[in-house]
């Protein structure tokens, strides 16, 4: 048997969260027979766009649609949302991560789907561009590294120097994720887990670094227009935010 798992709008129309299906089928027949099981009057499975994922892996790697599914296989089956999500994928002192701004999620979910990966989600109005990104992860993926951290998690760290706060109440509700707002979910984990964690975003993932936060980054944390245009740097604002991240007291 394979495992069948519908996200997003494919959860919508099949009206379940797993089906199973008897093994030794092609993806084509798979998607054949799933657009057979829709409900009346349920939305309609468009299985010209989805992207089938099998055992976490995209199936376009594989074979395609011509891919047989064999017994224990696990398959996502997402829907793709043409004009563009977007992600980032980087690797900072050897740790791989993923950054995706979306629409809506759950981090408890996420957290309790994807155990061995360290996720935050930070309010896309205190991330102010991807340089500003990989400087507060670069410190504190170093502390992490020297044991210096924050808090007792990455995780938590991550999001103290978004917030520029040591107070962990004080950064959740400053800089952290808001219900019905766009924000950003950052992931560390293997290759594996973090392609796994793109795809179940994918449905709800949008256009990263595409808002000009400086002026409310500027106004939030007191930072004067003196002050940046006494920086000597191509980008002030982003190194006062990281030097303000390093030396938080």
């Amino acid at each position: 048997m394979i495992t069948i798992k519908p996200v997003g709008g494919a959860k919508k129309s099949l009206g379940t969260d797993e089906i199973r299906l008897e093994s030794g089928v092609t993806i084509t027949e798979m998607l054949d027979a799933l657009a057979g099981m829709v409900p009346d009057r349920a939305p309609e499975l468009d299985t010209d766009n989805v992207l089938v994922a099998v055992n976490g892996a995209d199936s376009s790697a594989m074979n395609g649609r011509n891919t047989v599914l064999n017994d224990g296989d696990k398959v996502s089956i997402i829907p793709v949302i043409h004009g563009g999500s977007q992600n980032a994928t980087l690797q900072i002192l050897q740790r791989h991560v993923l950054v995706t701004r979306v629409t809506d999620s759950s981090l408890d979910d996420l957290r309790s789907r994807h155990p061995g990966a360290r996720l935050q989600a930070v309010s896309e109005r205190f991330i102010l561009n991807r340089y500003h990104l990989e400087r507060i992860l670069h410190l504190s993926i170093r502390s992490h590294r020297n044991g210096s951290l924050l808090s007792k998690k990455i995780e938590t760290d991550i999001l103290m120097r978004f917030a520029l706060t040591r107070q962990i109440s004080a950064a959740i509700a400053d800089a952290g994720a808001k219900p019905g707002k766009c924000h950003v979910i950052i992931a560390l984990g293997t290759k594996r887990q973090l392609e796994l964690i793109r795809l179940e975003l994918l449905p709800v993932s949008a256009p990263l670094f595409c808002r000009d936060n400086s002026s409310f980054l500027r106004k939030h944390f007191g930072i004067t227009k003196k002050h940046v245009n006494s920086v000597r740097s191509g980008r002030p604002l982003e190194d006062i935010l990281a030097e303000k991240a390093a030396v938080l007291l």
